[in-house]
């Protein structure tokens, strides 16, 4: 097998305090093996020699074999003696005698046991053997219910009445002895894929095929040889991609719930194996497992397998929306207020972060006092999962946001006091969020001291960069008020993001979150003035125009058409950097022209006027600002190059390089840690 699917390596986290996984249970003596007479190993050559007389004496002669191997262990000599004929008579006479060919893979079977016989029931193929065996008792099984289904039609007509209670009681005799022959061959071929090579050839004759046709039957014994034979080989992307063309998923789903604690234990952990599929994870939903799986949340034997496949279905933003409509997101509210101090549950709390980045499930959270409640648990607990799972709560647009008013004083305080740098993300994060007009933003940072904090927090080294690019985004929602605006650019602040711009500037996340800053000072005049006049920002703007990240490009073609109104200076640099970008073939094949016939320049007499702009002037110096006009000017103005309110995102925020904005992180994973 050449892939192996990852949930090889997921499956290992499985908690020690959980039930191992089931295995089929042993096979038992089934009718027609049943014999009065004694077995004695000495007489192993009379035993072989009743395998060439009629029907019943084979049965006998296997039969006693079979008894010596369940109550002797000189399995060598036992099998030099008698397998080759085992082997003969099953490959001549399976076809004529279901009890013969039961009995017989039942020795092998025995033998199957032991790995050291494996190359010797591999070298009498009977492996490949057994297979053709299968494959043909599923064909028998078709042709008789195709055989029922007719004598079904007109229950009216008392003689194909009479002829169909016939055939049917001689079917249902004829299935128990299907059943127990494709039990044990099945059997049989879950021991000889111990090894992977024997597998790959199992794979090759198309065995999963087989075993999902087995998924049909009632026999629950069966079905639970059946789907753990489909648990082992679902851990190769091979045998998973097999089961996704044979809708395996849907006739799993017709196994739960089920009665049978070791088959319903078994379909959950293939179902979970499956669910790292996106596609197969889509047709669970489908094939409605949501409600089924919600309901085992409540039962404590299937609890922690079904939370993690509705965990991987979780991850899909498709399908999140689907919880809504269940009872699954009050059991886990009420999962998280019954935990005690210790820490959440890994499952548990990372299920509710992907849930809550849905805002149908969001409001669910938040009904009655669910966000008071959590709130008070993550800033006791200083639970930094907790506290994601409310930064995602606090990114949907509406009455959400107005919840987290009343909590603002409490995430300040945590960003000063609290040691745990991840604690400290998720709140300036969920703050980050917290776009609302009513929200006095000026007054925090002063009651808090924050800008200090802020701008500290911004030099390249003094923290890790997840907390240093928090902090850029907490700034880029605080600049929108004028006043914090004005308080920011006089404490320094600009000259701090452009150094920073400098350190970062291969991160793309940094840079687009860095410009939507300027983006949002340029806006307020005062500090407008700041960014245009006394700092080289609109160089940089200039170098980024062009840069390969489509986000990073919208916000400083935005940013840059603002800055061209005020500053027509700035204004006609900008203007030649774009003809020159348009136009630069041309322009190539004009100054190479130049060079060879020394003619005075084509744009004037300027010979800088085209030139790129320097990234590293200084910042140093202060120049007095001058009127402009209000940012309302431009809430409808629309550029020749953009909107300047098209960037993505909540509230015009960018969204970066990898599709999701900083704030919206994705499902938090088992191995994160803490």
């Amino acid at each position: 097998m050449v892939t192996a699917f990852v949930v090889s390596c997921c499956m290992s986290l499985v908690e020690k305090k959980e039930k191992k996984p089931s295995k089929p249970r042993e096979l038992l003596p089934f009718e027609g093996m049943e014999i009065d007479e004694e077995a004695n190993i000495n007489k192993i050559d009379y035993y072989i020699e009743l395998l060439y007389e009629s029907m019943p004496e084979k049965i006998r002669g296997i039969s006693v074999v079979l008894k010596l191997l369940q109550y002797m262990f000189d399995f060598v000599r036992l099998s030099k003696a008698v397998l080759g004929a085992l082997a003969r008579v099953l490959r001549e006479d399976w076809k004529h005698s279901v009890e013969l060919a039961t009995t017989i893979i039942y020795v092998f079977f025995c033998f199957s046991s032991f790995s050291q016989f494996h190359g010797l029931i591999t070298h009498y193929k009977i492996g490949a053997l057994c297979m053709n065996i299968i494959e043909h008792e599923l064909k028998k099984y078709d042709l008789w219910q195709d055989e029922l289904e007719k004598k079904s039609k007109d229950p009216e007509n008392q003689s194909l009445r009479k002829e169909y209670e016939k055939t049917l009681k001689k079917y249902q005799s004829l299935l128990v002895k299907q059943e127990q022959l494709l039990r044990v061959a099945f059997y049989l071929l879950l021991n000889l894929s111990e090894d992977t090579r024997t597998e790959l050839k199992m794979r090759n004759k198309n065995i999963v095929h087989l075993l999902v046709k087995s998924l049909e039957r009632d026999n629950e014994e069966l079905l639970v040889l059946v789907v753990s034979f489909l648990k082992k080989l679902s851990i190769f992307l091979e045998n998973k991609n097999d089961m996704a063309e044979m809708d395996t998923v849907e006739k799993l789903a017709c196994l739960v719930p089920c009665e049978q604690e070791d088959l319903m234990n078994v379909t959950l952990r293939l179902l979970l194996n499956l669910s790292f599929d996106t596609g197969l994870r889509t047709k669970m939903v489908h094939v409605g497992l949501l409600p089924k799986l919600t309901a085992l949340l409540g039962d404590d034997t299937y609890k922690h397998v079904a939370m993690r496949i509705l965990y991987h279905i979780s991850v899909d933003d498709k399908s999140k929306s689907m919880f809504a409509y269940t009872d699954c997101i009050p059991q886990l509210i009420q999962m998280l207020s019954e935990h005690g101090e210790e820490r959440m549950d890994t499952e548990l709390i990372s299920f509710c972060i992907n849930l809550a980045a849905n805002k149908t499930n969001a409001q669910i959270i938040c009904e009655g006092n669910g966000l008071k409640m959590l709130m008070k648990r993550a800033l006791k607990l200083k639970d930094p999962l907790l506290m994601k799972m409310i930064r995602n709560i606090s990114q949907h647009d509406g009455p959400l946001k107005q919840l987290f008013i009343d909590y603002v004083g409490d995430l300040a305080a945590q960003i000063k006091q609290e040691s745990d740098e991840e604690f400290v993300i998720e709140c300036l994060g969920t703050m980050a969020n917290l776009t609302i007009p009513d929200l006095d933003w000026e007054l925090l940072l002063k009651e808090y001291n924050l800008v200090p904090y802020l701008k500290d927090h911004l030099k390249p080294g003094s923290a890790e960069d997840d907390l240093i690019l928090e902090v850029v985004i907490m700034i880029g929602t605080v600049s929108m008020d004028d006043s914090c605006a004005v308080m920011l650019a006089k404490s320094g602040i600009i000259p701090a993001l452009i150094e920073l711009l400098n350190a970062q500037q291969e991160d793309d996340e940094f840079v687009c979150q860095i410009i939507y800053v300027f983006y949002q000072m340029v806006f307020h005049q005062a500090t407008r003035d700041v960014i245009i006049k006394d700092t080289q920002a609109p160089a940089y703007l200039i170098d980024l125009m062009h840069d390969k990240n489509v986000e990073i490009r919208q916000v400083c073609d935005n940013t840059l058409d603002i800055i061209a109104e005020y500053d027509e200076e700035w204004g006609k640099k900008i203007q030649s950097e774009k003809f020159r970008w348009h136009n630069s073939q041309w322009l190539e094949m004009v100054e190479s022209r130049q060079m060879e016939d020394a003619e005075p320049y084509l744009y004037g007499d300027d010979p800088d006027a085209l030139e790129q702009p320097d990234l590293f002037y200084s910042t140093d110096g202060m120049m007095a600002p001058e009127p402009g006009l209000s940012p309302d000017f431009y809430s409808q103005f629309h550029s020749q190059n953009g909107d300047f309110n098209a960037c993505n995102g909540a509230d015009g925020r960018p969204a970066t390089a990898y599709g999701f904005r900083p704030d919206e992180p994705f499902f938090h994973g088992y191995g994160s840690t803490r």
